[in-house]
């Protein structure tokens, strides 16, 4: 019976699927019984890969930072949790120059308030070698890792207990050994919330996010460029009358900046990937959407070695599922060259893309396969293929829609609602069908609704229900604490 159980859960802890696209070389998905999401990805120098996020699957509580090295075919080497008796979610993995990793998050298990920045370095066996905390008495949350040019570590994120309003941008700077130099806020009175950052080439640093103090109270990208102490230099916000959110940035070749995430403002459908880029002095140069008829969220973009882009998130609007993963491919104008999808008929979604050194990509986020959980997904692509995009895709029209982003959440979600007349009903429902709380009941005075989760909302699976008289439409959601 043992021997069989192990077999079993071999087979779980590792499936090899295979899905029938024409630029995926192989796939992979690693993950237990649980829910395990991947929110960052790197080739490594033997030419494997290191993923990273959150597992409720392995680990000492209710979600664990979660690390997976692989060799360069996607099979497990060896993985790793960290982690206490509460949630700690890991959102960035980074190899570092003695070939150790850095892995950055939040914990509401360690550190001072109800959830710290959690950094944990590792030696290249996975092995903690030590962890920092840094945060004050209320929530603080990092999105983004990078080791600089002095071998220290700089952080971004959103901060509830420092700063001027509700959330605000949050940015460190760490020595070699994870110790504190210094650390900086952003923000006014209203939610500004930081998503990445990256070491600029004058030794300063550039954050960005989304910015709700820029007038309207309506999100914009957020761009602020600092000194090399962290010292804000200049800002800049971009965007419209609409939810803009900007996920990710880099700086380009040219010494400029492109940025990349989400627009309600501009494009075709309910939000579209947006890529923005900029000069050296964050002025605007051009931006492109990219979209079909239902909703993108672009949460990652790398420059290629032509010059142009390739970005990465989730469509509804092509491919077979709920969600596929979306990755997308311009020349150095944003001009889209080609896209193409991967997924199965679920939810699937790319939190991560990095090139790689034979030319391909990888790609990496979760997937459900139909399942009531979710899987790490890792997808290796081939080099760049040369079809055109419009060969591919065939977007049709929904009267009524209903979705959620981002997905899954851990304290935001907006919801995007469409074609509903009269009054509309919009609740949320557990795994059980019972309504766990009434979200809106009346008429919409706006497509675009905002749900709180309460402090007492238990991490899990959901289902958001809309209906009116004449329609009903349902979207799982996931929850993580």
């Amino acid at each position: 019976m043992i021997p069989l159980l192990l077999a079993l859960f071999a087979l779980l802890f590792s499936i090899q699927s295979s899905f029938a696209q024409p630029d995926s070389l192989w796939s992979r998905s690693y993950g237990g019984y649980g829910f395990d999401f991947c929110n960052s990805v790197q080739q490594t120098t033997d030419g494997g890969y290191v993923l990273a996020g959150a597992s409720s699957s392995f680990g000492a509580g209710s979600q664990d930072f979660w690390l997976v090295k692989t060799d360069a075919d996607g099979e497990s080497l060896w993985t790793r949790t960290f982690g206490g008796s509460d949630s700690d979610v890991c959102h960035s993995v980074q190899q570092t120059s003695d070939g150790g990793y850095i892995l950055a998050g939040d914990s509401y298990t360690f550190g001072n308030g109800l959830a710290d920045v959690w950094l944990v370095k590792t030696g290249a066996n996975g092995d903690s070698l030590w962890s920092r905390t840094f945060g004050g008495g209320n929530v603080d949350v990092c999105h983004s890792v990078q080791q600089t040019t002095d071998s220290g570590y700089v952080l971004a994120g959103h901060s509830l207990s420092f700063g001027n309003g509700s959330w605000d941008f949050w940015l460190a700077k760490t020595n070699v050994n994870g110790d504190s130099l210094w650390t900086r806020t952003f923000g006014g009175d209203l939610d500004d919330v930081g998503r990445s950052a990256v070491e600029a080439t004058d030794d300063g640093y550039v954050i960005v996010g989304r910015r709700e103090s820029s007038g309207s109270g309506l999100p914009d990208f957020w761009l602020v460029k600092t000194d090399a102490n962290g010292d804000s230099l200049w800002s800049r916000t971009f965007g419209g009358s609409d939810w803009d959110e900007c996920y990710c940035v880099l700086q380009t070749a040219n010494g400029g900046y492109v940025l990349a995430g989400v627009t309600k403002s501009f494009g075709v459908g309910e939000e579209d990937f947006w890529l923005l880029k900029t000069n050296a002095n964050g002025d605007s140069l051009w931006s492109h959407t990219y979209g079909g008829l239902g909703s993108e969220h672009c949460y990652s973009v790398q420059q290629t070695t032509d010059g142009g882009f390739v970005l990465a998130g989730a469509t509804n609007s092509f491919g077979v599922g709920d969600y596929d993963l979306w990755l997308v491919r311009t020349d150095s104008n944003g001009d889209s060259l080609w896209s193409r999808t991967f997924g199965q008929r679920s939810l699937d979604n790319c939190m991560s893309v990095k090139l790689l050194t034979d030319g391909g990509y990888i790609l990496a986020g979760y997937t459900d396969n139909g399942a009531p959980d979710f899987d790490f997904w890792l997808v290796k692509t081939g080099l760049d293929p040369t079809i055109d995009i419009d060969e591919h895709f065939d977007p049709q029209p929904s009267t009524y829609s209903l979705s959620a982003f981002p997905n899954p959440f851990n304290s935001e979600l907006t919801l995007n609602v469409s074609g509903f007349t009269g009054k509309v009903h919009i609740s949320l429902f557990d795994l059980l069908g019972r309504e766990v709380t009434a979200i809106h009941d009346g008429l919409l005075t706006s497509d675009q609704l905002h749900y709180t989760a309460p402090a007492s909302l238990a991490s899990g699976i959901y289902f958001v229900q809309a209906n009116n008289t004449a329609n009903s439409l349902s979207t799982k959601i996931i929850y993580l604490k």
